[in-house]
């Protein structure tokens, strides 16, 4: 890992999330907090139902925490307005699916190029970053295939690709291996773990294999919405 940043990218400080059912509360994140910094391959474990994909919502800027605040950059998302968390959201965070996510009537690079569309990007320069992206995820030659005629590994890598488009200060990956045989996800981690120590990109990556784990440069642990860290609470302890 690269030497860490002064400040982190990334703060959360007693993060909260309260879903109401028929059947009653359901507390899906428990007054978690965290820090992330530039230059570190972070990943997440936990069982199904834990919390993992809440926690990554929240820091993300898609789902709306109970309580507690989050910090990505110089945006506080948990107390800011919707046209500041649209920004967050286009310029500094990106996410990689388990899904792939891919938009299956475009072409692998015309999938890359929709953050830099977004960003009104000039077309001679789109089309010399989408074309340096796919070559380095590997698809310099499958720039006009579409996503069903990619296997599993080769979508991810699309997907990757359009992650960095945006050039983000932070990436968040849910179960990103989750439908890759054991080989192809090996090698997901290894581009993914290069995202984070040649970019400098702060990468928080939640799996159920624990084989990545010895990839991280720390692991966290959620159970029942309570996150841990390497054993030792990652959250205020409670009074009394």
């Amino acid at each position: 890992m690269s030497e860490r940043s002064v400040e982190p990218v990334v703060t959360a400080s007693d993060l909260s999330v309260t879903h109401v059912t028929p059947a009653g509360e359901v507390h899906a994140l428990v007054g978690a907090s965290l820090e992330l910094y530039p230059g570190e391959l972070v990943v997440l474990i936990g069982p199904s139902g834990a919390g993992k994909t809440t926690l990554l919502h929240v820091l993300g800027g898609i789902e709306t925490a109970s309580s507690g605040s989050a910090r990505v950059g110089e945006v506080v998302i948990t107390d800011a307005s919707e046209r500041d968390l649209d920004r967050v959201r286009r310029e500094d965070v990106a996410f990689i699916f388990q899904s792939f996510g891919l938009l299956d009537a475009l072409t692998a690079a015309e999938n890359v190029e929709i953050p830099l569309r977004i960003a009104r990007t000039e077309p001679g320069a789109r089309d010399e970053q989408v074309a340096a992206l796919l070559e380095r995820v590997g698809l310099a030659g499958h720039a006009g295939q579409r996503p069903s005629e990619l296997s599993g590994g080769q979508r991810q890598r699309v997907a990757i690709a359009r992650a960095l488009a945006a050039s983000p200060r932070v990436l968040l990956a849910d179960e990103p291996t989750g439908q890759l045989d054991s080989h192809t996800a090996e090698a997901m981690i290894d581009l993914i773990a290069s995202v984070a120590h040649d970019d400098g990109v702060a990468v928080l990556l939640s799996t159920h294999d624990p084989s990545i784990v010895a990839r991280a440069d720390r692991v966290l642990e959620i159970h029942d919405g309570v996150l841990t860290e390497r054993g030792v609470l990652a959250q205020p302890a409670a009074s009394g």
